[in-house]
């Protein structure tokens, strides 16, 4: 299968890593925790958004190879919208 936002999400992932090692620093530097929590929601927040790309590139990858006239094609195209109005 094909991963077409594959380069997105390790773009995405590496924004992360860096976030992550900020917060180990804050900790370090003993930074107070309401602090610290906000920066980890912020990572939580950015993790949850590489998984939508991740779902998305999935549901797209499965429409394009269901053919127009496919009986399972109306379901895939709602099951990209509907996915894409929950995440």
């Amino acid at each position: 299968m094909t991963h077409h936002k594959r380069p997105e999400i390790s773009k995405r992932m590496a924004r992360i890593e860096g976030h992550v090692k900020g917060i180990r620093k804050m900790l370090d530097e003993d930074k107070s925790y309401p602090e610290i929590v906000q920066q980890i929601s912020a990572v939580r927040g950015a993790l949850d958004s590489v998984v939508e790309v991740m779902i998305q590139d999935l549901v797209e990858h499965y429409v394009s190879q269901t053919t127009t006239d496919a009986p399972g094609r109306d379901a895939a195209l709602e099951l990209k919208e509907t996915v894409s109005n929950i995440l």
